[in-house]
């Protein structure tokens, strides 16, 4: 059912990872019946198709805080969605759009999920986050490098499987291979790991090797790869990477 009309209501609605084809249906719902749609000019383009009768305000990466202020400002009067791309939860615009709500005064909003990009990703490597898992941002913007460093000895150290987010950017060039330096310390040079660039969306890139060959696709990774790193027990099978969650050890097949 579409949202109603009778009052103002704000809706932060994760798109999925590219395309309407990934929009769930309550997403789609909440965007037809939304006067206004706000969003990162590169997020509204994807979903375009079903946006052309609405009041668009596009905003540029670094404009958060104002695209959320407008949003939350809209919202009271209006039926308003403010988009993320995946999940509003992951990355996403539901943290900053709470915080500035939270000083604005009485207003009604509902966070719509949508599929991640890490959930794309690993749609296309077969079965890598079958067991316990970690995402880590490599952006150093909002996150003090000391901390991501440490986030990630603890991940590895830990055998979870590694979900590597904004593994590099043109002013970023070195965090990258830098992490991997911190999780070699903690698994095998062999251990089964992916880069999925551009998941679902056009020129989509797949590719299943090892922690140890990584570095031999340096070129091609950028903030729209995922990098994907197995556990002790993942293993790679006709370019996929699956890992168990205990099912043999359990049950003989």
């Amino acid at each position: 059912m579409s949202p109603s009309r009778s009052h103002g209501k704000l809706f932060i609605v994760g798109i999925g990872p590219g395309g309407t084809e990934h929009l769930t249906k309550k997403a789609l719902d909440v965007l037809l019946g939304s006067e206004y749609i706000i969003g990162n000019g590169t997020y509204l383009d994807q979903i375009k198709d079903i946006t052309h009768d609405k009041k668009i305000i596009r905003s540029s990466m670094g404009g958060e805080v104002e695209r959320a202020g407008k949003a939350v400002e809209l919202g009271k009067d209006h039926i308003v969605s403010i988009i993320s791309g995946g999940d509003a939860n992951v990355y996403g615009m539901a943290g900053i759009v709470l915080e500035v709500a939270q000083k604005a005064g009485d207003i009604e909003i509902e966070v719509i999920p949508g599929v991640t990009a890490i959930s794309a990703a690993a749609s296309l490597l077969g079965a890598p986050l079958i067991n316990d898992f970690a995402i880590i941002s490599l952006s150093d913007l909002l996150t003090p490098q000391k901390i991501i460093d440490h986030r990630l000895k603890c991940a590895a150290d830990a055998d979870f499987v590694i979900a590597l987010y904004n593994p590099k950017s043109r002013s970023r060039k070195e965090n990258f291979g830098n992490a991997l330096d911190i999780i070699r310390k903690h698994r095998n040079e062999n251990t089964p790991a992916g880069i999925v660039k551009s998941a679902t969306r056009e020129g989509e890139t797949v590719i299943a090797t090892t922690l140890g060959k990584l570095m031999d696709f340096n070129d091609i990774i950028d903030m729209s790869t995922i990098v994907l790193i197995g556990n002790s027990e993942s293993k790679l099978w006709k370019n996929r990477i699956i890992t168990p969650r205990g099912y043999q050890r359990k049950y003989e097949y």
